[in-house]
Order: C-alpha cells, then structure tokens, then sequence
C-alpha cells in the first residue's frame, strides 16, 4: 500500500458537467450613473426583468441613476413616505391638552413617591 499514490479530483475545484447543450437566457446590460462620484456601474439582468431606476454605487455607495442613452431616468419620489417620528404618532392619538394633563398627573406621582421615600433605606 506504501508503494501506490491515491490519485482523485480536488473536491470543489472542478465540475465535471459542460455547457455543451445549454441555452444561457437572453440578457441586457444597463449602466447607472452616480451623481456624487460620476463614475458609471454596468449591470447585467435578464431580459425579461424590469431595470431598477437607481442602483447603489459600487464605488462610493451613493445612489445611481439608471442612463438611457446619454440621458438620466428621471426619478419620481413623489410616493416616498417621510418617516414619522414618535412625536408626530403621538399627535396622531392625543390632543397636546391631554398630554399635559397627563405628565402633569405623572409628575404629581413621581413628587409625591420622592417625598416618602427615606434615602440609605
């Protein structure tokens, strides 16, 4: 057994399958533009698939701007929802009068428990 090599394929270095007979999906090709660095990001997506209107920039991270031609898409953010802060959704459920009423109440209770309590106890 000394004298004999095993000899076998390198596990996940090579496939043993070939592209003869496969038929690859047809597929575009579309560039996005960064406004921020300049520079252009090519992407390859299917044919059949919808481009996005921006991509993120794979040099600075900045948003990109699908071309058309030599021209920019023009990007509709009309449906952009502005977040809404704590505040605003509180708003949304109580008047500012019964937000009053209401830390005044708490503070009465955070008064009165701070006068009863003995400190080191």
């Amino acid at each position: 057994m000394a004298d004999r090599s095993l000899r076998g394929m390198r596990l996940g270095a090579q496939s043993l399958q070939s592209e003869e007979g496969v038929v690859f999906s047809p597929r575009t090709t579309y560039t996005y533009r960064c406004a921020t660095c300049g520079r252009d990001t090519d992407m390859v997506f299917s044919a059949e698939a919808e481009a996005p209107e921006t991509w993120e920039c794979k040099y600075c991270s900045h948003e990109a701007t699908l071309m058309v031609g030599s021209e920019p898409v023009e990007v509709d953010h009309g449906d952009v929802k502005t977040p809404r802060s704590h505040w605003d959704m509180l708003l949304e459920r109580r008047t500012r009068a019964e937000l009053e009423e209401l830390l005044e109440e708490r503070l009465q209770y955070l008064r009165a428990r701070r006068g009863t309590q003995k400190i080191g106890a």
